[in-house]
């Protein structure tokens, strides 16, 4: 009588890692403390070398520095959104602000800053890993029809809408819009949405959040500099106003 062969979850798995940087001494510490984590590397040190493997590896996370040579990192991030929702984490330098939100809004998951330590690099990674869960069959998704304030959503099909036109969400702008919709004129405070929307092991700031509700704002707000259905309550977090 055979054995029932199970598909092995993430956990189980070796997790293969596509890392794309140019300056050798990170590759080398990387490479090597990465390996000993039991991750399996895969070396990209430029933009353009990092699209040309991309799909050849097939890797499960992609950890990529924003200042490479050839193609930029924000454009590699904004290539790879195209065709694949693999988790990306941005490796940037300190005084990079601007391209670290710019990096957030066109799709990474998280980011870390040079120097970092490996430990806490591979704790982002682990946990960006747990947020991504692989597709599956027997997932459960709520088939409720949420509508708010113009707002229409179909969480069976991932699709929104605003006043009867459809907008396209990433997964995390999703969750949390359906989060807010879900608890009308009930102020959620930012770590609530925190830890339902990325998990409470997600180690990274606030920053992700603040950027992706400026993303919702801009897609849903009539004018998203003077919002009225996502509203900011100073020093708590955000409230879906549905009238």
């Amino acid at each position: 009588m055979g054995k029932k062969q199970q598909k092995k979850s993430k956990h189980e798995q070796v997790i293969k890692v596509l890392v794309v940087e140019d300056e050798d001494s990170f590759v080398e510490a990387l490479t090597i403390g990465l390996k000993h984590e039991g991750f399996t590397v895969t070396i990209a040190r430029d933009g353009a070398e990092a699209l040309e493997i991309f799909d050849q590896a097939d890797p499960d996370l992609v950890l990529l520095d924003l200042m490479l040579p050839l193609v930029s990192g924000l454009d590699v991030c904004r290539e790879i959104r195209t065709k694949s929702n693999v988790p990306i984490i941005m490796v940037t330098a300190k005084g990079e602000e601007i391209d670290t939100v710019v990096g957030l809004e066109i799709g990474a998951d998280d980011y870390v800053v040079k120097p970092y330590r490996l430990r806490e690099l591979v704790a982002r990674m682990r946990a960006v890993l747990r947020r991504h869960p692989e597709e599956s069959e027997n997932e459960e998704i709520s088939r409720e029809v949420i509508e708010r304030a113009n707002v229409r959503l179909e969480p069976s099909t991932r699709r929104a809408f605003v006043l009867g036109e459809e907008i396209h969400l990433r997964r995390k702008e999703f969750e949390l819009l359906r989060l807010l919709m879900e608890n009308p004129g009930r102020v959620l405070t930012r770590q609530t949405l925190i830890d339902q929307v990325w998990g409470d092991d997600y180690v990274g700031d606030t920053k992700t959040l603040d950027v992706h509700i400026m993303r919702l704002r801009n897609r849903i707000e009539t004018d998203p500099k003077e919002p009225s259905v996502i509203t900011t309550i100073r020093g708590v977090g955000y409230r879906f106003d549905a009238n």
